[in-house]
């Protein structure tokens, strides 16, 4: 079989993805799959699928036209097997609204929150938008570009006059907004792996050298630190481990996934779902395999293994 592995793409993410790529290309080798290409993936893909014979792809992509459905459904039309999550999953996880509105629905707890698009913006202005975000929601609050991942558009807000300034700028990533409610605790992660009977692998504390988990602090080697196991009560552990997996099921998802929370006095509240998380040498779910047991190799080996069982 030969694989392809699909990386670069053209979403904000970009140079994060090259990085996972060439990490998941190196440990597939290892792994014994001999026949790997990697393909940057750009407007000519379809040809490069075609030109290169792929007969299935481990996607490495991040973002937007990666994570978001777009090229899971290029590929079930061309009908080459892929890792990860579905059209529908990938579609309904890379919106933060979409999946917050399913954790409240599925009763996992997260955020008070609200939503804002570039056309109420337009209708109604910038102030009166931002002064009924704050009455919604209070300040501090985090607000966040809907499709963007790796932090990126995102802005935590701590006093009010800044709000009409973060809501600008996630306008620039995307049409529309998530506020949320800032809650301050210990940030977890929970990487769930598996298709129809998943399960969550060891638990990360994430601290940072900034206080803040952001860009920098995820890709730059020393800025953060991954505690293993986490400093919070086994019983909230595995709490968090049954909301993941629970909010991996209801969403539809696949193969991978990573589900981020917040704690705070012992109630852990569920933030996000990456369905194709971080494969770099700093990420987070290669580090929860390890604990378990799981070598980078072995688990990319694993996510081939569930792409061909779908």
């Amino acid at each position: 079989m030969r694989i392809g592995v699909l990386c670069g793409g053209r979403s904000a993410e970009r140079e994060v993805s090259l990085r996972s790529g060439e990490a998941v290309f190196q440990a597939l080798k290892t792994a014994g799959y001999d026949d790997v290409v990697k393909i940057d993936v750009g407007y000519d893909l379809v040809e490069q699928l075609k030109d290169q014979r792929v007969e299935l792809a481990f996607l490495a992509l991040h973002g937007k036209y990666g994570e978001d459905g777009t090229i899971q459904g290029l590929l079930e039309m061309l009908d080459i097997p892929y890792t990860g999550s579905g059209v529908l999953a990938s579609a309904l996880a890379i919106s933060k609204i979409a999946t917050k509105k399913i954790f409240k629905m599925e009763g996992i707890p997260t955020p008070a929150f609200t939503v804002i698009t570039k056309r109420e913006v337009e209708t109604q202005g910038l102030q009166t938008i931002s002064a009924r975000v704050i009455n919604e929601v209070g300040i501090p609050a985090v607000v966040k570009a809907n499709t963007q991942g790796s932090t990126i558009g995102i802005t935590f807000v701590h006093e009010r006059e800044k709000m009409a300034e973060a809501l600008t700028s996630a306008l620039t990533y995307d049409h529309d907004v998530l506020i949320e409610q800032f809650i301050s605790g210990t940030e977890i992660t929970a990487s769930v792996l598996g298709n129809d009977d998943p399960v969550a692998l060891p638990l990360i504390e994430i601290t940072s050298v900034t206080g803040v988990y952001d860009y920098e602090s995820k890709y730059t080697p020393g800025m953060s630190d991954h505690i293993i196991p986490p400093r919070i009560d086994l019983a909230i552990q595995e709490q968090i481990k049954k909301f993941a997996v629970k909010g991996f099921l209801a969403l539809g998802c696949k193969g991978i996934g990573r589900v981020d929370f917040i704690v705070h006095n012992n109630q852990p509240y569920a933030l996000e779902i990456n369905t194709l998380p971080g494969m770099t040498a700093t990420s987070l779910f290669p580090d929860a395999a390890k604990y378990a047991g799981i070598g980078f190799p072995e688990l990319i080996d694993r996510l081939v293994k569930l792409a061909i069982e779908q």
